[in-house]
């Protein structure tokens, strides 16, 4: 009988374990893959903040296009948002939300060449984050 419990007590570590590493290795799975999501929202931040530095250059040409990179840069935001608890990200994605709101408010008010370089500078800060 001692044998028994024994094998028993060693099969219940055992699993615990297992279960242990199982659990370790999805938290850490979901870490790397917050981090990827987070580089790729950055990435396509960048790219919408490249597309609006362009749009405002030809605004006489397409006043539209700088309100649509702006709503490019928005949606960008509402992503990562929802996917982030990290404090200094979030400070970072409020940030570029009011520059993005401010560069939408001077067009809204007839400004053909607003300033966007509070909305590159945001960028940059939200790419500094999510560097690995």
């Amino acid at each position: 009988m001692a044998a028994t419990t024994r094998r028993s007590t060693t099969a219940t570590a055992l699993t615990l374990a297992a279960l242990g590493l199982a659990l370790t290795a999805a938290t850490g799975c979901g870490a790397v893959d917050k981090a990827l999501d987070c580089v790729r929202t950055a990435d396509a931040i960048a790219s919408s903040v490249d597309n609006l530095r362009q749009a405002v250059s030809h605004a006489s040409d397409d006043p539209g296009r700088a309100s649509e990179a702006l709503d490019d840069i928005e949606k960008n935001l509402g992503d990562l948002g929802d996917r982030t608890g990290d404090a200094d990200l979030g400070k970072a994605v409020d940030h570029l939300t009011t520059a993005v709101n401010n560069v939408r408010t001077a067009i809204d008010k007839g400004d053909a060449a607003p300033d966007v370089t509070p909305v590159a500078d945001a960028a940059k800060e939200i790419g500094k984050i999510c560097t690995p």
